[in-house]
């Protein structure tokens, strides 16, 4: 199982320099994890820089595989892990989905370099 962070998703889809490196992850759309706050953090984004149609599109784009919900489970390890390790709500929330579903977190944030099972890139 694959987790992409916000910003793995934003790099794929604006086909960015590192694109390439999150590819295999986005197209194993049977092994893929999306994080309902990553939607959240993509929206967002794509919504602030473009505008409210282009954000719709591309979740549209990032709603494919197994989109998972914040659960109680969820919150409390991501609470736990924030906690340990010092991480941001949301950053917590993307991590502890990931190891709750056995998957591996693919990202360009560098405060999840070096974790187990990340897949990291400057």
């Amino acid at each position: 199982m694959n987790v992409v962070d916000s910003s793995g998703w934003l790099e794929y889809l604006s086909d960015g320099a590192n694109a390439d490196f999150f590819a295999p992850a986005i197209r194993d759309v049977e092994n893929l994890v999306t994080p309902t706050i990553c939607i959240y953090e993509v929206f967002k984004r794509v919504l602030i820089q473009m505008g409210e149609e282009k954000a719709l599109e591309t979740v549209g784009a990032i709603s494919f595989g197994h989109i998972i919900e914040l659960t109680r489970d969820i919150a409390l390890e991501a609470a736990r892990l924030s906690a340990e390790l010092q991480l941001a709500m949301a950053d917590s929330i993307i991590l502890a989905t990931a190891r709750l579903h056995h998957a591996t977190l693919w990202t360009k944030d560098a405060h999840f370099a070096g974790m187990e099972d990340v897949k990291f890139i400057r």
